[in-house]
C-alpha cells in the first residue's frame, strides 16, 4: 500500500489525491490518503483522517496511524508530514518520498523581521537537506526547488493541468465580462489592487470570487468593496467542491492571477487556478514577474502578462480582452495547451515510473 501523508492538506486535495493518488491507483497500487479531518472521499483513493486538533496532538495521531497501516511507501506532502513520515519509515522500513510544493525556506519571511530571515532560512534549509538525503526520492511540483535538496534524488512532477472528463468549456460572446478569481484569496494574492482595477473597468464588469480568504481579510475586502461602491458587482461563493467550482468558473470570461511581488513562492508559483482556467478555455491576466506562470502564458499564448501592482495595467488588460474574438483566441490556445504540452498525463508517467522502481 502507498500512503499519502498530509499534515495540513485536505483529504481531497487536488495535487495529492486527484493527481498523484489517482494516477498511482490507476497504475494498480492500493493508495490511502491520511490527513486531518474532515474526510471527503473521492475516486479510487481511500481516505483516513485524524482529528484536526492542536499541531502536536495531530502529529502524534498521524504518526500512530501511519505506523499501524504499515505502508510500503510513505509519500509526504509538506514539511510537518516529512518529519512524521521519516520517523515512521525508520520504524516500518517503508520507502520515503518527499513531495515539495513550495519554496519553504521563504515561507516565514512575512512573519519575521528582516534581520532574522536569513537565520530562519538557513535553519530550514539544513533540515530540508538532511531529510532529502534520507529520502528515497524528492518529488518537485515546480521548477526552482531542487537547489534546496543537494545530494538528494530529485524528480520533477510538475503541477500541470488535470482535465476531467465532461469539463464545461466557455464559449465567448459579446457583452459585459465577468472576471474570475479562483482559489485562495488574500491581500498578498492581490485583492486590494483587484478592487482598484475593477473600479477602473466599465460599470457592467462583474467579479466572481470562488474560494476562501486565507489571511483573515474577508471583512476588510467587503468593507473596501462597499466603500468603492463595488459591492453590487461582486459575487463571493466561498469554498465549493471541485466539480461545482469548475462549473461556476465556466460562467466567467477572464481568469485572474494577481500574486503580488515580494514572496519567492509567488515568483515560482505554478498554481492550480492557472491550469483550471486554461482547461475551461478562459484567457488569463497574470503577473509578469512570476517566472513559472509567465513561461506557460507566453509559451501557450493563453493570456496577457502585466504589472500586477498597477490597477491601470490590469484594467487595460481587461479592456483588451473585452473583445470576444480576442478572448476566444487566447482561451482556445489555453484549452489546447491544457490537453497537450501542459497537461498532467506526462507528469503522471514520471511519478508512476518512480514508483515502479521503488516497488520493484
Amino acid at each position: 500500500m502507498i500512503l499519502l501523508l498530509s499534515a495540513a492538506h485536505p483529504s481531497d486535495d487536488m495535487r495529492v489525491v486527484r493527481k498523484e493518488g489517482e494516477s498511482l491507483a490507476a497504475a494498480g497500487w492500493a493508495v490511502t490518503h491520511l490527513s486531518p479531518a474532515p474526510a471527503r472521499p473521492i475516486g479510487p483513493v481511500a481516505v483516513e483522517t485524524v482529528p484536526r486538533t492542536a499541531r502536536r496532538h495531530r502529529w502524534r495521531a498521524l504518526y500512530a496511524r501511519a505506523m499501524a497501516l504499515r505502508p510500503r511507501v510513505i509519500h509526504a506532502s509538506e514539511p510537518d508530514a516529512w518529519i512524521i513520515a521519516w520517523l515512521a519509515a525508520r520504524r516500518t522500513g517503508a520507502r520515503l518520498v518527499l513531495d515539495v510544493h513550495e519554496h519553504y525556506p521563504s515561507r516565514l519571511d512575512a512573519r519575521l523581521p528582516a534581520w532574522l530571515r536569513p537565520v530562519a532560512q538557513g535553519a530550514i534549509r539544513r533540515v530540508m537537506r538532511a531529510l532529502g538525503r534520507r529520502a528515497d526520492a524528492v518529488v518537485l511540483a515546480k521548477d526552482g526547488l531542487a537547489q534546496d535538496f543537494p545530494g538528494a534524488r530529485c524528480i520533477a512532477v510538475r503541477n500541470h493541468a488535470l482535465v476531467p472528463e465532461g469539463l464545461p468549456r466557455r464559449r465567448h460572446g459579446s457583452g459585459p465580462v465577468t472576471l474570475l478569481h479562483l482559489g485562495a484569496i488574500g491581500v498578498a494574492r492581490g485583492w486590494p489592487v483587484l478592487l482598484e482595477a475593477l473600479a477602473l473597468c466599465p460599470a457592467e464588469t462583474r467579479l466572481l470570487v470562488i474560494g476562501r480568504f486565507t489571511d483573515g481579510s474577508e471583512a476588510a475586502f467587503h468593507a473596501a468593496a462597499a466603500g468603492r461602491g463595488l459591492a453590487g458587482r461582486i459575487t463571493c461563493t466561498g469554498w465549493l467542491p471541485a466539480e461545482a467550482a469548475m462549473a461556476r468558473a465556466a460562467m466567467a470570461d477572464i481568469n485572474l492571477i494577481l500574486f503580488q511581488p515580494g514572496e519567492e513562492n509567488h515568483r515560482l508559483a505554478l498554481p492550480h487556478k492557472l491550469f483550471d482556467g486554461m482547461a475551461l478555455g478562459l484567457p488569463v491576466i497574470a503577473p509578469r514577474f512570476a517566472t513559472g506562470v509567465a513561461e506557460i502564458v507566453e509559451g501557450s499564448g493563453c493570456g496577457l502578462l502585466v504589472d500586477v501592482t498597477a490597477p491601470a495595467a490590469i484594467a487595460a488588460a481587461v479592456a483588451e480582452l473585452g473583445d470576444a474574438d480576442r478572448r476566444a483566441a487566447l482561451g482556445e490556445a489555453g484549452w489546447q495547451a491544457a490537453r497537450g504540452a501542459w497537461g498532467w498525463p506526462a507528469e503522471a508517467e514520471k511519478l508512476v515510473a518512480l514508483y515502479r522502481e521503488l516497488l520493484a
